[in-house]
C-alpha cells in the first residue's frame, strides 16, 4: 500500500507531519510537498520555469513549485508505481466555500482525482492555536474506509475541514455540500522606501449568503463543531445551465 501526501503550506509544516505520522500505519507513506508556503494558488501548474527536486527525508521530497506540480513530479517520475490513495493537508486553516476555488491543498486533491486516485484533503478550522491530531485521525478513519472500499465516485474527491476542538477528539461528521460564505476583497496601498507604491490584496468577512447557515452546507456544520465531509467534482459543467442554455438562439 503506497499513500502520497501534499500540501500548500509546505513540506516542513506541522500538519503535513501529523498527517504522515497518523496514516504511517496504513502502508508506505510517500511526501512529496512544495518546499515553501503555497497557500491560495489553487491549481496552477508551472511551465515557464524549470522545477527542482530536494530529498528531504525518506520518501520525502521538496518542489520549489506548486501542489499540483508535487502531484505530477510524484506520479510521473519520484514513485515507482501508483499510489493507492492521496491525502492533502493537513491545512492550515479551513477550506469552506468558495475558498475551494482559491486552495492548493484542495487542487492537490483534485489533481489526484483527475489522475483516478482516491483522493481527499483535510482542513483544520481553527485560528491561532493549531492541534492536528483530532484532524489527522479523522483522516486515518477516512482513508481506512476509503481503502476497504477501494474507490471514490467517479471524477469526485473529499473535502474535509475539521473544526477546532483546542486538541479533543472529535467523531461527528456530516456530508455536507460547498457552501458560498460572502467574503469582500480589499486593497490597500503602500509605499516602498523607493517611493513606488505596491498594493496587498485582503479578504474581510461580509457575512453569509441567504441560507448558507442551513444544516446542508459545510459553514453549518463546522460551526456546529462538527466535521464537514463535502465531495467535489472535477467537471465543473452545470447541468442547469446547460438546459437553459440549449433554448436560446445566437
Amino acid at each position: 500500500m503506497k499513500i502520497l501526501l501534499t500540501n500548500d503550506d509546505g513540506i516542513f509544516s506541522e500538519g503535513i507531519k501529523a498527517l504522515r505520522q497518523c496514516l504511517s500505519s496504513l502502508g508506505e507513506i510517500w511526501v512529496v510537498a512544495p518546499d515553501r508556503e503555497r497557500n491560495a494558488i489553487s491549481h496552477a501548474l508551472t511551465l515557464h520555469r524549470p522545477l527542482r527536486l530536494a530529498e528531504i527525508d525518506t520518501r520525502s521530497y521538496a518542489v520549489n513549485g506548486t501542489p499540483a506540480d508535487c502531484i505530477n513530479i510524484a506520479l510521473h517520475y519520484l514513485l515507482p508505481d501508483r499510489p493507492q490513495l492521496l491525502v492533502a493537508g493537513i491545512n492550515r486553516g479551513g477550506n469552506l466555500g468558495s475558498d475551494v476555488n482559491y486552495s492548493g491543498t484542495v487542487a492537490g486533491a483534485l489533481e489526484g482525482a483527475r489522475m483516478g486516485i482516491p483522493s481527499f484533503c483535510v482542513s483544520l478550522a481553527a485560528e491561532g492555536s493549531f492541534k492536528y491530531v483530532p484532524a489527522a485521525r479523522f483522516a486515518l478513519r477516512l482513508a481506512q474506509c476509503i481503502i476497504q472500499r477501494g474507490r471514490l465516485p467517479f471524477n469526485t474527491m473529499l473535502n474535509v475541514n475539521v473544526p477546532d476542538t483546542n486538541g479533543q477528539e472529535i467523531d461527528d461528521y456530516r456530508i455536507t455540500r460547498q457552501g458560498a460564505q460572502r467574503h469582500r476583497n480589499t486593497i490597500e496601498e503602500k509605499i516602498d522606501p523607493r517611493g513606488m507604491s505596491y498594493y496587498w490584496i485582503g479578504r474581510t468577512l461580509a457575512g453569509y449568503a441567504p441560507g448558507e447557515l442551513d444544516d446542508g452546507s459545510d459553514y453549518r456544520a463546522v460551526e456546529d463543531r462538527v466535521i464537514s465531509v463535502t465531495p467535489l467534482t472535477i467537471d465543473r459543467t452545470s447541468d442547469t445551465a446547460c438546459e437553459e442554455l440549449s433554448g436560446w438562439t445566437l
